[in-house]
């Protein structure tokens, strides 16, 4: 099975961890990536802040040549990404005006056919159901699913999952064997872009998520996002500063759990790459 992929800035870079799990767990279930040819930024989290016009050019250029290519279905991790291109796919398809005007601006023709995906989505639709042969150690763990504020939001846009509660990532976890946690900070802001400008507001708000998912008795943190990770994660050493606390709960990828469960290695999704060690307890072995 062949599905089209936007990878985005990140998981080319800083989230290549994440980058290497998605692909592994996609060949563990015979399926097949094809990179939109020749993409570029979605604009993230700067473009929209300064010309509207750019701000739909950028992502719309991405998703007309996905169509140009033929892929009807193109999964994107990042859930910044995920959130430019299906608002901009939704604004589009309701301003026939505007979208001419964008189409002439990125010299295609925009359509607004492709069916965009995040990564929960895309285990959803094409990992859970297959997954029960394949598990080979249940990752038996409680874990708190943190989506944060793009995955599921604007809930009139995305129409996936509840905005206040989703339980998608979850049910996917219960899959695999975990616990998945009721907890107070599933769909808050961990700071998002305010990582490099303001990391004292990037520490205040994702070091009260790591509070309360230690606090619920949470043994990792399991994400979608490069962005929400690269907060919990990479700035755990700010957290810790500014809360005065040595938080030392590990942040896993969706992809990484369920690639541990089906038997990859931790090279193979990319624990190592982490800067928060993945130091589970050890548990009695629990065989599928």
């Amino acid at each position: 099975m062949k599905i089209g992929l936007y990878p985005g800035c990140s998981l080319n870079g800083s989230a290549r961890d994440y980058n290497e799990s998605v692909f592994a767990l996609a060949k563990a279930f015979d399926i097949e990536f094809e990179q939109v040819p020749d993409w570029n930024c979605c604009g993230a989290t700067a473009a929209h802040n300064m010309n509207k016009e750019l701000s739909l050019a950028l992502p719309a250029r991405i998703l007309a040549a996905a169509e140009k290519h033929g892929l009807a279905d193109v999964v994107v991790p990042c859930a910044a990404c995920y959130s430019r291109l299906a608002v901009t796919q939704h604004e589009l398809l309701h301003d026939p005006v505007l979208r001419n005007r964008v189409s002439e601006i990125i010299g295609m023709e925009f359509k607004g056919t492709t069916n965009i995906m995040n990564v929960i989505q895309f285990v959803d639709k094409f990992i859970v159901d297959k997954l029960e042969p394949k598990i080979k150690k249940k990752f038996n763990y409680n874990v708190a699913c943190y989506y944060g504020c793009l995955m599921v939001r604007p809930a009139k846009i995305l129409k996936y999952d509840r905005p206040e509660d989703p339980q998608s990532m979850d049910e996917a976890m219960r899959k695999i064997g975990a616990t998945a946690l009721d907890w107070g900070y599933k769909v808050e802001c961990c700071g998002a872009g305010l990582s490099v400008s303001k990391t004292d507001m990037v520490s205040k708000l994702s070091g009260k998520i790591i509070e309360d998912a230690t606090y619920r008795g949470a043994e990792a943190i399991i994400v979608a996002c490069p962005m929400c990770h690269s907060n919990l994660d990479m700035r755990r050493g700010d957290i810790n500063k500014f809360w005065n606390n040595k938080f030392t709960i590990p942040v896993i990828y969706l992809t990484q759990a369920i690639g541990l469960a089906i038997g990859l290695t931790a090279k193979e999704v990319g624990l190592k790459r982490h800067f928060v060690a993945v130091n589970l307890p050890k548990k009695e072995v629990e065989s599928a």
